[in-house]
């Protein structure tokens, strides 16, 4: 399934600059990782957040997010889906990733 070349796009400049920061190419889109550990990244037409499991149910209640569903459908708990409405304006996209970064930053650095 390709990916929103042009959210990805927007992701690596507001990310642009970060310590650590590492885009890879994961689960047919674009991860981008901070100290090894993924922040956001680009699913098809969905923005990827992670939010951290404490916060999942708090992320869930926004508008537009989705649970990200795991190989065989089991939605991952700390991973969600923001659709298209929920990114579009620069301000909600560049809060989605700060949640992702402020996550991906509280986790041990992986080698």
């Amino acid at each position: 399934m390709p990916y929103n070349q042009s959210l990805a796009a927007r992701i690596h400049t507001l990310l642009a600059g970060q310590p650590g920061l590492v885009e890879k190419k994961m689960f047919g889109g674009v991860g981008f990782m901070l100290n090894g550990n993924m922040a956001c990244g680009v699913h098809g037409e969905d923005l990827i957040v992670r939010v951290g499991a404490e916060k999942n149910e708090q992320a869930l209640a926004k508008p537009h997010t989705r649970p990200f569903p795991a190989p065989g459908g089991k939605p991952m708990a700390g991973w969600i889906l923001v659709s298209p409405a929920g990114w579009e304006k620069e301000a909600d996209l560049q809060t989605w990733i700060e949640q992702g970064c402020t996550t991906a930053r509280s986790l041990p650095v992986k080698k």
